[in-house]
């Protein structure tokens, strides 16, 4: 059996994790919101019309922020048209995804979906069609207390208090040609300052994301963060980064190394921004927003152009398998191991929409398959990321090159001292033993060990059966003299956590 070590030391952090790292993201688009997150008349719909199936799934899931309204669908979104009464909510034309929009859910539907839920809310506004006075307007009439017409005007739709909105979007993907208000780097730029300069008049305490490259590799990719942050450096907390992973000519291999591109496509945009921040001379450091990743099998997925004017219809549901969840596994090690420039990361979407949660109409919900990697991270990895260097073999791929062929990464909770092991094992045919040194850490022993792989990688999660595939015991774990050794099955996702057998001699050892 090939073997892959690695030390994990609490000496060597790499960076607190921000419990934003686990976020997700709502979007007017295909079945997302209607018959996804609200749908009234549902037998499992509570008073506001939000399917009490789905938020269960959703608080299990374990999101921490979610991102709203979209997406491409906020470049041509009026956010007036989504308040008030429901019968006098114009219907309107959504260029993005050519459907015919009712407003039944908007902002204050969603700001008490996320009151629900348990997440905070991360709200974009429309600098596609729009500009400075929609944006402060906005923010007026979720963050100001009362007094003002929009303020009050909330007030009057039924929400006293300010919805208290931190985090706010400055557009969506106005690099890609595809996007309603489609700009220039330099335009856009000189756009995100102004408006962001407003938007603080408004609320001084707001955190805000500047939109950057829609995925790696656009052809502007890093020179467009470079001309954006050069207007806005000063003016803005983060800069987004959005990718999406697919296998390409079937090529599996490289499917299963996505992780290595994400890494490269955060390190380059870190690099780039901290270049622009040493030009003006500012002690500033932008961190980055993912707010868009996951697996996403564009292929089967037609573009806009050929939709009709329709109203709900399903839009790019894709139903994933075993090798899907692992390489989303991948990725969220990805996003801890750059947990020192990531402070935000928002897989899209949430409900049926290439989502971790399926729903349907009138019927059940259920998890997929990627529901599962996301859902063990952000319950158990939590605390500070340690730097893992994997030392094994590797696997050549067609579009990374050689890669290892175990990923992992580590978190410790500096006040209990537990420690969760977060693996893949990426070869299609191989188990590989992890031989992880741990002596640095001693009187830890083996909480629990899990994985999640299949005989046949290709099995889904369905309506039928809704438990095909989920996480089941490591049987081949072993915590001794201060190594942890596990064998990773092939194509698989694997959480090993540890405890202190001693938590008072932790706390002794941690107060000194």
């Amino acid at each position: 059996m090939q073997v892959t070590r690695f030390s994990i030391d609490p000496g060597f952090p790499v960076a607190p994790v921000d419990p934003r790292l686990f976020g997700s993201f709502v979007e007017h688009m295909g079945r997302c919101v209607y018959t996804g997150v609200f749908e009234p008349g549902h037998p499992a719909a509570d008073a506001d019309g939000f399917r009490a199936d789905v938020l269960d799934l959703v608080r299990e899931l374990g999101p921490t922020i979610v991102r709203y309204p979209g997406g491409n669908f906020v470049s041509g979104y009026r956010w007036e048209d989504g308040v008030g009464p429901l019968e006098k909510r114009p219907r309107r034309l959504d260029l993005a995804w050519r459907t015919v929009e009712s407003n039944h859910f908007g902002i204050d539907e969603f700001l008490r979906w996320c009151g629900a839920a348990g997440v905070e809310p991360m709200v974009a506004v429309n600098l596609g069609t729009r500009g400075v006075a929609e944006a402060t307007d906005l923010l007026e009439y979720c963050n100001h207390p009362a007094g003002t017409a929009l303020s009050d005007l909330r007030r009057s739709n039924g929400t006293e208090k300010p919805h208290a909105v931190k985090v706010w979007c400055l557009g969506n993907e106005l690099d890609g040609p595809w996007q309603v208000g489609h700009k220039t780097a330099r335009e856009y730029g000189r756009l995100a300052a102004e408006t962001a300069r407003a938007m603080r008049m408004v609320d001084a305490n707001v955190e805000l994301v500047a939109v950057g490259s829609s995925n790696s590799s656009m052809p502007t990719f890093g020179a467009w963060e470079d001309t954006v942050l050069e207007e806005c450096y000063d003016l803005v907390d983060y800069v987004s980064l959005h990718n999406y992973y697919e296998p390409l000519d079937d090529d599996v291999d490289s499917f299963l190394a996505s992780g290595v591109d994400l890494d490269r496509a955060i390190q380059a945009i870190a690099a780039t921004a901290d270049a622009v921040g040493a030009r003006l001379r500012s002690s500033k450091q932008i961190k980055l927003s993912v707010d868009e990743w996951n697996v996403w099998h564009h292929r089967h997925f037609s573009g806009q152009h050929a939709l009709d004017w329709a109203g709900r219809r399903e839009l790019i549901e894709d139903r994933y398998d075993v090798t899907d969840a692992v390489v989303v596994g991948s990725l969220l090690i990805s996003l801890l191991r750059n947990a020192d420039r990531v402070a935000i990361a928002c897989q899209a979407q949430l409900v049926n929409v290439i989502a971790p949660v399926m729903t349907r109409p009138d019927g059940p919900a259920w998890r997929q398959t990627v529901f599962h990697p996301f859902a063990q991270a952000a319950r158990h990895a939590r605390g500070t990321v340690l730097r893992v260097e994997p030392r094994g073999p590797v696997v050549d791929t067609a579009r990374f090159g050689p890669v290892p062929v175990v990923d992992a990464t580590a978190t410790v909770d500096p006040e209990t001292g537990d420690l969760t092991v977060l693996a893949v094992n990426r070869s299609r045919t191989e188990t590989v033993q992890m031989d992880a040194d741990v002596r640095s850490m001693p009187g830890l022993r083996l909480a629990a060990a899990t994985t999640l792989t299949s005989d046949d990688p290709t099995t889904r999660n369905t309506e039928e059966q809704p438990d095909a595939v989920t996480p089941q015991p490591l049987r081949e774990v072993s915590l001794a003299e201060g190594r942890l050794l596990a064998a990773l099955p092939p194509v698989s996702w694997n959480v090993l956590r540890l405890r202190v057998a001693d938590p008072a001699t932790h706390h002794k050892e941690h107060d000194r």
